[in-house]
């Protein structure tokens, strides 16, 4: 006779004491600086990521948990060959190292201007950086942008020419009137992994909004059982 055991179900986010040696989770985040940004949309990016950062929920679950601290890389990109590190890998054990990204991402001017959408390069560059992380459990990707892919190999094909092993890609579609078309496209090209989600901001001016929920959902300690057989 085969009997079926369900062990429990759960997800939590877990805002427990933080511990300090170990990182549970590495996050690169790719911002869109390609020519389709216009000066205030870039502002809003930066700024919508450091007001997502500053946020309490968030600094919880970035400094700590029983599963350990996050490590974070932000990057920009354009065209192939326009990627330039905002803030290196840092370990966010506490709360002054939150404050230390979002003064870095405060004084940061941008780094290009008329650069096409080269998501494929953007993608490789973020897979390039994870594998330079600190020692960390768990290497995920996120990319935010506006638009499809211009100029370069396709986002697909950027696994074939980088590392992706265990590396789980997300991507944040900041959308206007062609938003379902894009979120689509992120769907089918950007995206990458189990578990791998695509997240939207209604223009520019949700853009921290939607940061904020994307991040929350990337750090979210995910419990799942197995069915047993016996």
């Amino acid at each position: 006779m085969v009997k079926y055991k369900l062990a429990a179900v759960a997800m939590a986010v877990v805002f427990a004491s933080p511990s300090y040696g170990m990182c549970r989770q590495a996050l690169a985040l790719g911002l869109d600086v390609s020519s389709s940004v216009d000066a205030g949309e870039y502002a809003a990016q930066i700024d919508g990521l450091a007001e997502a950062l500053d946020d309490v929920q968030v600094r919880r679950a970035l400094t700590g948990t029983t599963k350990g601290h996050v490590a974070l890389l932000v990057y920009e990109w354009g065209g192939r060959s326009q990627q330039t590190i905002i803030q290196p890998w840092l370990e966010i054990t506490d709360d002054a190292r939150v404050d230390q990204v979002i003064a870095t991402l405060k004084a940061h001017n941008r780094s290009f201007g008329s650069q096409p959408t080269a998501l494929g390069y953007a993608i490789g560059f973020g897979a390039d950086q994870l594998a330079q992380n600190p020692d960390c459990s768990r290497q995920t990707l996120d990319i935010s942008g506006d638009g499809v892919n211009n100029d370069g190999y396709r986002p697909k094909q950027a696994i074939l020419n980088h590392d992706f092993t265990d590396i789980v890609v997300n991507g944040l579609v900041i959308g206007g009137a062609d938003a379902a078309a894009l979120i689509s496209y992120y769907q089918q090209e950007v995206i990458y992994g189990f578990g791998s989600f695509v997240e939207t901001a209604n223009g520019y001016t949700d853009y921290a909004r939607a940061m904020k929920r994307k991040l929350l959902r990337e750090l979210t300690v995910i419990a799942v059982s197995r069915l047993e057989l016996e």
